[in-house]
């Protein structure tokens, strides 16, 4: 739902800024476009590509995002992905598989943050009843904070709730997840999964 979240994000700050799904500015106002370069990089041709990067451990949610609305509106090489899924398992997505991918992502963190004048911070859209938002999330919160101490890090974060549950073991994954955002994000935004429905 992390990717879910962040695909809406982009899709409701792009009509507000006037960009169309292809990058192009097809805007009323003059305002729209007074700080468009805060969230998106000015491409050859006047195009507008979002400030974003993508991650998943496996391809599915990126497929369906690729596929959808604004889809082409992201550059493709931060798209970034593995192949084998955490399994709602935590330390899965902490540890094992998530670490071996956070260095392409961190890859694609360093290529955007030097492509910015006077980068403010991070924002994160994860979940954390499943094994890649919540243990890969936080693992990637906890490097970017390592590698960028003094810029902020902002979360929304989608709690899980019983009445609209994948697995039983999302209560672990958020617990393990909630120490990690204690430590490392400056403002955790919570998202109620139930309220969403």
């Amino acid at each position: 739902s992390g990717n879910q979240i962040g695909a809406k994000f982009w899709e409701v700050i792009s009509d507000e800024h006037g960009i169309d799904p292809s990058g192009t500015y097809h805007g009323d106002s003059d305002l729209q476009l007074e700080r468009v370069d805060v969230f998106y990089n000015e491409a050859t041709g006047g195009r507008y590509v979002p400030r974003a990067i993508l991650m998943d451990l496996e391809p599915g949610t990126m497929d369906s995002v690729r596929a959808g609305p604004f889809g082409q509106l992201f550059r493709p090489d931060n798209f970034v992905f593995g192949q084998t899924g955490a399994g709602n398992n935590w330390a899965k997505g902490h540890y094992t598989e998530g670490a071996e991918l956070i260095d392409s992502v961190l890859d694609v963190v360093r290529k955007e943050a030097e492509g910015c004048d006077c980068l403010q911070g991070f924002q994160i859209t994860h979940s954390l009843g499943g094994g890649t938002g919540s243990g890969m999330g936080t693992l990637l919160i906890s490097k970017i904070r390592e590698e960028y101490p003094d810029r902020i890090m902002e979360t929304f974060s989608v709690f899980p709730s019983p009445k609209v549950s994948d697995t039983v073991v999302e209560p672990y994954n958020a617990t393990l997840s909630v120490h990690q955002l204690v430590e490392n994000a400056d403002e955790v935004q919570v998202i109620d999964n139930e309220a969403l429905y």
